[in-house]
Order: C-alpha cells, then sequence, then structure tokens
C-alpha cells in the first residue's frame, strides 16, 4: 500500500528504473510543487514581495528540517549543498600551525580536499584514524589517539560516497562528548536513509544536502550546529548580513542562532522544496520507509553477484543503501552510460573520489547502485537484466 503511493507520488518511476539515489533521488509531487509554485508566484508579484508572502512556509521549512533530525529550528542553517556546509563548519575555527585535526581514511574527496588546503595553507595537521579489519572508522583507535594528542576538530563522513558502509558516527560522538572535542559529521548519505537523532550522535555539527535520499531539489542543502558551538561564539570566516548585524563602524554581532552560518541570498523555491522534502521524509519513516530501503540494498546485494565478472566492494560491518561494485569487462562510465539508455540509471566514481579507498581495492573506478524506498525488487531484477545484456555485446 505504501509502495503504491510512493511510486504514485513520484512521476519518474513511470519511465525508468532510478537506482541512483545516493547521486539525486527523484522528487516527490508534493517537493515538485512547492518549488513550482514559488516560481510561479515569484514571476507574478516579484522575488522578493514572493519571499514576504511565503514567510510562514519559510519558517516552516526550517521546522521541518529541524524535525527530521530532532533538533530545534534556531540550530538550522540553510546552505547551497552539503560541502558548503562543512566550509560554513570548518571557517568557523581559528585555525593555526599545529592544529590536529582527526578523520577517517573513508572521508568524502571535497572534505579531505578542504582538509588538505588548511594544511598547505593554514599547517594544520590531518591525522586519519586506523580503520577496523571490516572496514570503517575504529572508535578504540580514535579514543586512543584523543588521549595522546588533542585535537582541534574530529570530522567524519557517516557514509563514504564510495562505499556501502555505514561508519559508527554515535560512538566518535561519544568520545567527542567524553573529551569536549568540536565533532563535524557529515550525513549527506544519511539524511532520508537512516534514522537521524544529533543528540544521540553527539554532534555539533552535521551537514546534509537535500538531493540524495532525502529526495529534494539539488542546490540545496542545511548544517545542524549545536547549542554548544554557538555559546562558544562560533561563527564562519566570512559573515555575511544575514549571519551578523553590523553594529558600529569596527563591530559586529553574530545571529543568536544558526542562521549566522547563512548567506542572505537564497533560492527560496529550492527553500520550500526542502521543507516538502524534510516532511515527505518524516511521513516516509514512519511508513517504514527505511526499512524498504534497507532490504532493496539486501536484495542488490545478492542479485548483483549472479551477473559474472561482477564483484561487490563494500566493507564494513554495517552496510547502507549504497552498493558498489567493479565489473572489469567494461569500464563503469560505459556501463553507467548504457544502462541509462536501457532505462536504468546507476552511476560511478572514478579514484580521485576516494584515493585511500581505490588504491586499497586496486581498482582505477567503481560502479554504484544506490535504491531507495520507492524502488521494486522487480527494478533491481531489471538492472541484472540489462546489465547481462551490456556484458553479452562486449
Amino acid at each position: 500500500m505504501n509502495l503504491a503511493r510512493w511510486r504514485a507520488d513520484t512521476p519518474g518511476t513511470a519511465g525508468r528504473a532510478h537506482l541512483n539515489n545516493a547521486g539525486a533521488g527523484l522528487m516527490p509531487a508534493p517537493v515538485l510543487s512547492a518549488i513550482k509554485h514559488h516560481l510561479e508566484l515569484e514571476a507574478a508579484i516579484g522575488g522578493y514581495e514572493a519571499a514576504d508572502l511565503e514567510a510562514g512556509a519559510i519558517t516552516a521549512a526550517y521546522h521541518a528540517v529541524g524535525g527530521l533530525i530532532r533538533a530545534p529550528a534556531a540550530n538550522i542553517a540553510i546552505v547551497e549543498n552539503a560541502t558548503v556546509a562543512v566550509a560554513q563548519a570548518l571557517s568557523a575555527f581559528d585555525w593555526a600551525p599545529g592544529d590536529l585535526v582527526i578523520t577517517s581514511e573513508a572521508d568524502y574527496v571535497s572534505n579531505q580536499l578542504m582538509l588538505l588546503s588548511l594544511s598547505a595553507r593554514r599547517g594544520i595537521e590531518i591525522l586519519r584514524a586506523p580503520e577496523l579489519t571490516e572496514g570503517g572508522i575504529d572508535p578504540a583507535g580514535v579514543e586512543s589517539l584523543v588521549r595522546r594528542r588533542r585535537p582541534a576538530l574530529l570530522v567524519l563522513s557517516w557514509i563514504p560516497t564510495n562505499s556501502g558502509m555505514v561508519q559508527d558516527a554515535a560512538a566518535i560522538g561519544a568520545i567527542a562528548r567524553r573529551h569536549e572535542i568540536p565533532y563535524l559529521l557529515d550525513a549527506c548519505q544519511a539524511v532520508g536513509q537512516l534514522p537521524i537523532d544529533v543528540n544521540a550522535l553527539g554532534c555539533d555539527f552535521l551537514a546534509a544536502t537535500a538531493r540524495k535520499f532525502l529526495r529534494g531539489p539539488r542546490g540545496i542543502g542545511f548544517l545542524y550546529v549545536s547549542d554548544r558551538m554557538l555559546a562558544a561564539n562560533r561563527y564562519p570566516l566570512f559573515i555575511d548580513l544575514r549571519g551578523g548585524t553590523w553594529t558600529a563602524p569596527d563591530r559586529f554581532e553574530p545571529d543568536a542562532g544558526a542562521r549566522r552560518f547563512e548567506n542572505w541570498e537564497f533560492a527560496y523555491a529550492l527553500v520550500l522544496g526542502l521543507g516538502a522534502a524534510a516532511r515527505y521524509a518524516a511521513d516516509a519513516e514512519t511508513a517504514g520507509a527505511l526499512d524498504a530501503t534497507a532490504a532493496l540494498a539486501l536484495h542488490t546485494r545478492r542479485r548483483l553477484p549472479e551477473v559474472e565478472g561482477v564483484t561487490l566492494l563494500d566493507r564494513g560491518h554495517t552496510k547502507s543503501a549504497i552498493v558498489t561494485a567493479s565489473v572489469p569487462r567494461i569500464a563503469p562510465a560505459d556501463l553507467v552510460a548504457a544502462l541509462r539508455q536501457s532505462g536504468v540509471n546507476t552511476s560511478w566514481f572514478p579514484r580521485s573520489a576516494a584515493v585511500i579507498d581505490m588504491d586499497r581495492k586496486r581498482i582505477p573506478a567503481g560502479w554504484r547502485i544506490s535504491p531507495h524506498y520507492y524502488n521494486t525488487e522487480a527494478e533491481v531484477d531489471r538492472l541484472i537484466a540489462a546489465v547481462r545484456d551490456t556484458l553479452a555485446i562486449r
């Protein structure tokens, strides 16, 4: 019953099997409607006037996002995407040579690049924590590192974009709280796929985007900021008039809440789309969507090895709805293109997306399949048939 409703709400399911939710999930009708309505309103009465008229709905979007991760609306900043959210959080620290950041080997490429840039320009030290034998950050290893050398920040990608593993974000949060170390969690692939409670996670910052498993529009995301960071007067380096008030020629005051991390200019149609996506995700979670997603991921992992030459690459004790594999007989980019012609959407990633992980696996590129709760086992089976057909003509 719920599956039929979810698919009826998702126009894109009529034409193709969309198994690329780790890239961008198909928007449900309420999200599309919210975006279109506001764009039409802007065209009819003007952009500023439309934002003023929809002020209540815009405020409700903050509450919807906060409700999804069990946080007050005042602790939510809306930003362009998860990478911007991470950048804003990183810029809230006064980095000095020798400052230590502990992260994982599996962190997202943009996060790794930002830390490497801070190392090159500000002289910070990056320490990647040891991994468990089965894959994923080792909490005991992090605890040992923290006891030996106190870091300025812990950074973790909860679900890496290039691997199906789920890292133990709550265990790292417990360490952060115990030692009173700020903790930045990239939940880009987790929001909409896993239940999230920022208090249970123990994070000070949580970064996410709308477009992936949350099924919102591209070009919008959010950053959660804890009361602890707000009380410590953390704010972004390049604060905007949205985030602060110019009180005197040589003074300013940051906004009291997380909006200090925002910039003034918004695509408000996307903000309203984000709010609609958060509400839809909350309703779907209540209706069993998260279990449905996990079941489809399991079905995908069971079926893929049936195709000769396909090797699953996922590591980790707990696995997500991101399924990664190698197909030696065809370049992943070519496989993705061929499948797209067959009406099946997947994605691929190069070595540069995850240098440490890819070098360990000794492959130049990988293939990624990411089902969600509105997909069906029949669509996964369609994928398997399409892969077989593609390989048969190679």
